[in-house]
């Protein structure tokens, strides 16, 4: 069982940086791949970016390659969601996510994910 936990998010003018964080429960947190989805009002769910186990690769949508950086400390139990150069288009709820790494390296696909935070609001002034 994995508890996560968002925090960071907030209100920004376009152009501006934020850091997520999501802090996990548990001792296994490195047996995990994890991710970091959003969900803006009236849209489903889609995936951000992506981070294997050990935090050697990582995969983004193109929506914010180049633009957010994600990133792990797994001695911390935490992943971080850099973002910068941000847009109104960003505004959502920030969910990170935490499925197996015997589901593959990198996981971009709701239903690879077994646990879910609460989610982080991030809101992006233009």
């Amino acid at each position: 069982q994995v508890q996560l936990v968002e925090s960071g998010g907030g209100l920004v003018q376009s152009g501006g940086s934020l850091r997520l964080s999501c802090a996990a429960s548990g001792r296994t947190f490195s047996t995990y791949a994890m991710g970091w989805f959003r969900q803006a009002p009236g849209k489903e769910r889609e995936f951000v970016a992506a981070i294997s186990w050990s935090g050697g690769s990582t995969y983004y949508a193109d929506s914010v390659a180049g633009r957010f950086t994600i990133s792990r400390d797994n001695a911390k139990n935490t992943m971080y969601l850099q973002m910068n150069s941000l847009k109104p288009e960003d505004t959502a709820v920030y969910y990170c996510a935490a499925g197996h790494r015997k589901r593959g390296l990198l996981l971009h696909l709701l239903e690879d994910y077994d646990y879910w935070g609460q989610g982080t609001h991030v809101t992006v002034s233009s």
